[in-house]
């Protein structure tokens, strides 16, 4: 079945050029039958930078979003991102939209009963990683309070009050922002208020 499809190109170098990626991935779409309704590329940029250090990603993650296409295809997998939250994130945002994912290097197709395998298999590991967060900053916050520091949110500095688990929630809230994620989705994953969320990131 034809598809929207986006190709996302990277390299992380100036001196370097994505005009092989480019050209196996519009060789692949054309034997597919897929039409390319967007190529977004971040030239000279680490993958492992998150969706906020790369525009190209991040526009082609809101059209996503928006529903304007149905396929994401990518060389490799490390164009894509070079840590496993990264990924697990992007994964979740296709997942969420029903759209589709073509990794070149890997073979990986999820309009494929075994693409769409691995692919829900990613997404296991996704919410292994959701509980983790949660579970650990929860049991910070208990320490916190079996030793007397009084817990609160959204009165002035509430992040001062947490003690110990200050520099653990903010290194927190910056790496789920740094993979995407939104405000109020990543106060409903660590179970802080919104305030909280916008204090640590705006300081």
């Amino acid at each position: 079945m034809a598809k929207r499809l986006a190709i996302y190109l990277r390299v992380s170098t100036k001196d370097q050029d994505t005009a092989n990626q480019r050209r196996e991935l519009e060789a692949w779409a054309d034997a597919a039958g897929h039409s390319i309704v967007g190529v977004y590329e971040d030239h000279g940029i680490s993958g492992t930078k998150g969706r906020d250090k790369r525009p190209a990603f991040d526009k082609m993650l809101k059209d996503v979003t928006n529903r304007k296409v149905d396929m994401v295809a990518a060389w490799a997998t490390d164009r894509l991102g070079r840590s496993l939250p990264h990924l697990v994130s992007f994964i979740e945002e296709l997942k969420a939209t029903n759209c589709d994912l073509y990794i070149h290097k890997q073979a990986l197709d999820t309009t494929t009963p075994m693409g769409r395998m691995i692919f829900n298999i990613c997404g296991v590991f996704a919410e292994f990683e959701r509980d983790m967060i949660v579970e650990r900053v929860n049991a910070g916050l208990a320490r916190t309070k079996a030793k007397g520091t009084k817990l609160g949110r959204g009165s002035k500095a509430d992040t001062e009050r947490w003690g110990t688990t200050k520099a653990m929630l903010r290194t927190k809230v910056n790496d789920l922002r740094a993979q995407g994620m939104g405000k109020i989705k990543i106060a409903k994953t660590l179970g802080i208020g919104t305030g909280t969320v916008q204090r640590i990131l705006a300081a």
